[in-house]
C-alpha cells in the first residue's frame, strides 16, 4: 500500500483507473493462460501419439531391413542401398497462438524409383525404403510438436507469474491504497465540514453580538 499519495479527488480518480486497468490486464492474461494451457495439452496428446507412431515406424523399418539382409545378403543390400537416391527436404513455417510462434515442419522427398532392376530383388527392399521414409516424416512432425510444447510451456510459466503477481500483489495493493486514500479524503472532508460549521457559527455569533 502506498501511503505517500496526496489525498485528492484527482489522485483518487487515477487510482481507480489504475485498478481498472490492472483488473482488465489480469482478466486478459487469465484468458491467455487458459488458451495456452489448452493448446499445450492438445499438443502433448499429439506428441504422445506421434512418438508411438514413430517408434512403431522405426521398429518396422529395422525389422524389414533385417529381413532384407537375411534374404538378399549384406553385400547386395549395401549395393542396392547405394543405388537409392532420395533427397529429403524440411520446409519450415510458423503459426502463432496468443503471440507465441510455433514451428510447422513439412517433409518432402525428391527422387522416385525404380532405383534398381526388380529382377532378383526382393520386394522387401522397396518396403524398407518406404518404412524409413515414413519414419523420417514422422520425425519431422514430432520435432515440430516438441519445440512447440517447449515454447508454450515457457510462455505459460511467464503468463502464470504475471497473473499471480497481479492477483496476489498488484491488485490487492492498489485496492488497499484506494481504500486508504478514499478514507483520508472522507476524513479531510469531515474535518473541513466541521471547521466550516464552526466558522459559520462564530460569524453568526459575532453578527448577533453587534
Amino acid at each position: 500500500m502506498d501511503t505517500s499519495i496526496a489525498p485528492t479527488r484527482s489522485n483518487l480518480l487515477k487510482l481507480k483507473e489504475s485498478l481498472e486497468f490492472a483488473t482488465l490486464g489480469h482478466d486478459l492474461l487469465d484468458q491467455k493462460r487458459t488458451i495456452l494451457v489448452s493448446e499445450l495439452l492438445r499438443l502433448v496428446d499429439q506428441a504422445v501419439n506421434y512418438q508411438d507412431r514413430m517408434d512403431a515406424a522405426m521398429d518396422k523399418a529395422r525389422k524389414v531391413l533385417m529381413r532384407t539382409v537375411l534374404e538378399q545378403g549384406r553385400l547386395k543390400t549395401a549395393q542396392l542401398s547405394s543405388a537409392v537416391n532420395i533427397q529429403s527436404d524440411f520446409e519450415l513455417s510458423e503459426r502463432k497462438v496468443m503471440g507465441v510462434r510455433l514451428p510447422q515442419v513439412q517433409t518432402s522427398f525428391s527422387g522416385q524409383g525404380p532405383f534398381f532392376s526388380p529382377e532378383g530383388t526382393s520386394i522387401l527392399v522397396e518396403n524398407a525404403i518406404e518404412a524409413f521414409r515414413e519414419a523420417l516424416e514422422l520425425m519431422g512432425h514430432l520435432a515440430e510438436l516438441k519445440v512447440s510444447i517447449m515454447r508454450l510451456a515457457r510462455e505459460v510459466k511467464k503468463t502464470v507469474r504475471k497473473v499471480n503477481s497481479l492477483e496476489k500483489i498488484v491488485i490487492p495493493d492498489q485496492k488497499q491504497t484506494l481504500a486508504y486514500t478514499s478514507d483520508r479524503i472522507e476524513e479531510a472532508e469531515r474535518e473541513n465540514y466541521i471547521l466550516l460549521k464552526a466558522v459559520k457559527k462564530s460569524l453568526s455569533e459575532k453578527r448577533g453580538g453587534q
